[in-house]
């Protein structure tokens, strides 16, 4: 098939995003489709840049900056973003291809204008990859009130949704959302699982064994580390076990709460904890290979449904997770039903020390977990089986 991709994050960029776009779109490519990625870049000087990578053709288009500016300035940029990116879209190489399916990545909520034009000029269905409610999260998180701005981006939301010709969820219980939202009873709904592709063979810059940890059982966190994964009871956690020698934390990647983490830890005199900066995602199977648990933290604040892709690349590697989380998230089922490793959802340190205790003294006699957490992610993450769920739904 001829199919369009529509997103506003990919390599180089190293967000969880972007590297899950790149294993979608490279796979849609290794199964015989002819895929182009649309992206907006606002540092181009001319309207739009084509390249190829991996088989994949991107066609990035000139569009006004979004990212690391005022949140009023934001909001009309990324309001401007789709109508700049179909003016410019008639300078490209594929500016009159009729495409035989359109499918966008959300977030960002505003890309549905230029799906829509899309859409009309190839008569196509649409697939939308839906990987967060937005604003529902940030009103649950306290970060916006229910007030205009929230109905502003709610009108937002609810426009791409109207354009969707299947909206795909990230997890069952995100499906309940939609039963009461009104007029999206005739679109189809699915669960459309995160996804990886298969980890590179690369090294890690990071040496375990040349820091403070070395010898200790590992418990590793890679990702961002913001307001909306709630991390300070990990810190909480790695103070209750400071006494045992055995057992150290390891933080790699960046974010909003990154530094305020890191003074946090040193000023508590945290010896067992150690912060590194953000690395490339090809490094993370072998930063894993040094490690013995996965940390997963969401914040308790959390009403919706979200599976990290985090724990995607800890079950990939065979990495049995210790997770606190919002409760009810599907997640926690997940990990108890599969046996993948333990879950705490009541954001109580005291759980999460002795749950962490558990798993800990566990693992030399589980020898089977490893291989559990590996036949999860083949039965369930694959990138293979997304990108034929979602050719299915253009079918």
């Amino acid at each position: 098939m001829r199919l369009a991709l529509v997103a506003d994050t990919f390599p180089p960029l190293r967000s969880s995003g972007a590297v899950q776009l790149r294993d979608l779109s490279r796979e849609f490519v290794r199964q015989g489709h002819n895929l182009t990625v649309f992206l907006p870049d606002a540092n181009l000087d001319r309207s739009c840049v084509e390249e190829w990578i991996d088989g994949v053709h991107i066609c990035r288009l000139r569009a006004p900056k979004t990212k690391d500016i005022g949140y009023v300035r934001r909001t009309l940029a990324e309001l401007a973003m789709p109508f700049a990116m179909a003016s410019n879209l008639v300078n490209s190489t594929v500016a009159d291809v009729k495409w035989e399916g359109v499918l966008w990545y959300s977030p960002s909520i505003f890309h549905g204008p230029f799906v829509k034009a899309l859409m009309d000029r190839s008569q196509c269905r649409s697939y939308l990859i839906l990987r967060d409610i937005f604003p529902e999260w940030a009103a649950d998180m306290g970060l916006m009130s229910r007030g205009l701005p929230f109905r502003f981006f709610k009108r937002v939301a609810n426009y791409q949704y109207s354009v969707a010709s299947v909206i795909g969820v990230q997890s069952p219980g995100n499906l309940a959302y939609f039963s009461g939202v009104k007029g999206r009873r005739e679109k189809k709904l699915e669960v459309l699982q995160n996804w990886l592709d298969r980890p590179a063979s690369a090294g890690c810059q990071i040496r375990v064994e040349d820091t403070v940890l070395a010898g200790r059982q590992v418990l590793v966190y890679a990702g961002n580390m913001g307001v909306a994964q709630g991390m300070d009871i990990l810190l909480a956690l790695a103070e209750r076990l400071k006494h045992r020698s055995d057992v150290g934390f390891l933080f790699v990647g960046r974010g909003s709460d990154a530094a305020r983490l890191e003074r946090m830890a040193c000023d508590s005199g945290l010896d067992n904890v150690v912060f590194m900066p953000e690395i490339d995602p090809d490094e993370i199977p072998s930063l894993y290979a040094q490690c013995a648990v996965g940390l997963v933290a969401l914040s308790p604040l959390h009403k919706s449904h979200n599976i990290p892709g985090k724990f995607l690349t800890y079950m990939q590697s065979g990495l049995p997770v210790l997770a606190n989380i919002n409760r009810g998230n599907d997640l926690a089922e997940i990990i108890r039903r599969e046996n993948v490793g333990t879950v705490c959802e009541s954001n109580d340190v005291d759980e999460l020390y002795r749950l962490s205790c558990d798993l800990l003294a566990s693992l030399s006699a589980d020898t089977d977990i490893s291989q559990r957490c590996r036949s999860l992610f083949a039965r369930e993450f694959a990138v293979e089986k997304t990108v034929k769920q979602i050719v299915v739904a253009f079918g």
